[in-house]
């Protein structure tokens, strides 16, 4: 009886434990700040580590391009304009002379119907004229739309940890100018050996620690990465944690994780490693 008390044990040791991993944190939502427009830097707003909040203007630009288009934009409306005030003018007179003749009793004469074939002319004119104030009205909206683009805002809070542009530098779409990290989705990523890949799972808790501010918490494993690193024999896995807002958590400080495991955890309660039900 003792020896079979001897050999339960051991199996239940050999299969249960704790391993630890370190890891760095990270943040789930990096933004790569760039511009939309080509155009060279007129003013940069921020620096490295200066928190920005949304619609925070990170940095304008100055385009010579966008000057000429605008102005070209502004002629064209003014020129629509003035042809619909010149075709109304027009307009009004010939309703006038015609009120006039109509008055004299020269209603079926040649002059009445040569104004009413001018008229006609004019009331064409107009629409053309209007029409054509139409698109100009369009083509400032595009402008207008391109002018935003010249300032280039942030997308969410965080804070700048890269900045590669400098006033005066030529900056074109694609174009890395800045990057932004959320320090409000903090997560931990670590590396685990191959050996250890069956003792961890989706869902499963695990302890953190970042033992440079002496701050601990839970987690649970995010994810695991399915794609070794064929070098080292490594997994990515991703962990969530509990973050205290008091305390100065910064993507790439160092953290350790502990993972308890048992056979139970470590195989049968692993969903993405149990095998997918055949549907007949």
């Amino acid at each position: 009886m003792k020896m079979v008390f001897v050999l339960l044990f051991t199996f239940a040791f050999a299969f249960a434990g704790e391993f630890s991993v370190t890891g760095t944190v990270v943040s789930d939502n990096q933004k790569m700040i760039g511009a939309r427009y080509m155009g060279y830097v007129k003013r940069i707003n921020f620096e490295i580590g200066d928190k920005v909040y949304r619609e925070d203007t990170l940095f304008e630009l100055e385009s010579a391009e966008f000057d000429i288009l605008k102005n070209q934009a502004d002629l064209a409306l003014e020129q629509a304009q003035i042809m619909v005030n010149m075709y109304r003018t027009r307009l009004d007179n010939i309703r006038r002379e015609k009120k006039i003749l109509k008055i004299k009793g020269h209603e079926d004469t040649l002059d009445m119907n040569n104004l009413d074939i001018t008229a006609e002319n004019v009331e064409a004119g107009l629409e053309a004229a209007r029409a054509l104030v139409k698109n100009a009205a369009v083509k400032m909206k595009q402008i207008a739309t391109i002018s935003d683009y010249l300032e280039v805002k942030a997308p969410n809070d965080g804070i700048i940890v890269e900045k590669r542009i400098r006033v005066g530098d030529l900056i074109v779409p694609g174009m890395l100018a800045m990057v932004l990290v959320d320090l409000k989705h903090l997560e931990i990523e670590a590396q685990i050996a191959e050996s250890d890949l069956l003792k961890v799972y989706k869902r499963q808790r695990v302890k953190v620690s970042v033992p440079s501010i002496k701050y601990h918490t839970t987690g649970v494993i995010k994810s695991i990465v399915p794609g070794a690193n064929p070098m080292a024999h490594t997994f990515t896995i991703r962990v969530k944690f509990r973050r205290n807002e008091e305390l100065p958590i910064y993507p790439g400080m160092y953290a350790k994780i502990d993972i308890d495991y048992d056979s139970d955890d470590a195989i049968f309660k692993a969903d993405d490693k149990k095998p997918a039900k055949r549907r007949d």
